[in-house]
């Protein structure tokens, strides 16, 4: 489990030993939903300047609106024997729904992925495409073998 860490935030769960060095894919979804909602503050036993001045902008009659973004991400690994997490995957995905997935499977990711961020060392040193780079391309700048030429690295 996580904890205090002193600095005033807090520590992420350790993944348990059996688990440590595991070649698992884990997958995560996000789904974000944008959404607007207003309200009015009104005491009808007060009158209009009092509930103005108590309640200013949001005591307009005809309401006081907000904007929120609402982001969810459910992350787990994918059933072995039946892969049904990458099924879910591409279900979500024809359906339009943005979908990240984090993977070290480049067969699995050339698949599913509009465009990849290339991670090495903890920063994305480029940003490709399934369609402008093989996969071998891929590893070369994963692994440092070459270095991205063009833009959006």
């Amino acid at each position: 489990m996580g904890g205090w860490n002193g600095k005033g935030g807090r520590t992420l769960p350790v993944p348990p030993a059996h688990r440590m060095g595991s070649k698992k894919t884990m997958v995560y979804l996000t789904r974000k939903i944008e959404f607007s909602a207003s309200h009015r503050y009104h005491n009808p036993a007060f009158s209009a300047e009092k509930n103005q001045r108590i309640f200013g902008k949001c005591n307009n009659p005809h309401g006081h609106g907000h904007n929120y973004a609402l982001e969810v991400t459910v992350a787990g690994e994918p059933d072995p024997a039946t892969g049904m997490v990458l099924d879910l995957i591409r279900e979500v995905r024809a359906r339009g729904t943005p979908v990240v997935l984090i993977s070290h499977n480049m067969p699995q990711v050339f698949e599913i992925a509009d465009r990849l961020h290339v991670m090495r060392l903890g920063r994305r040193v480029a940003t490709i495409t399934p369609k402008s780079h093989t996969m071998t391309e891929a590893v070369a700048l994963m692994t440092g073998a070459t270095s991205f030429q063009g833009t959006g690295g």
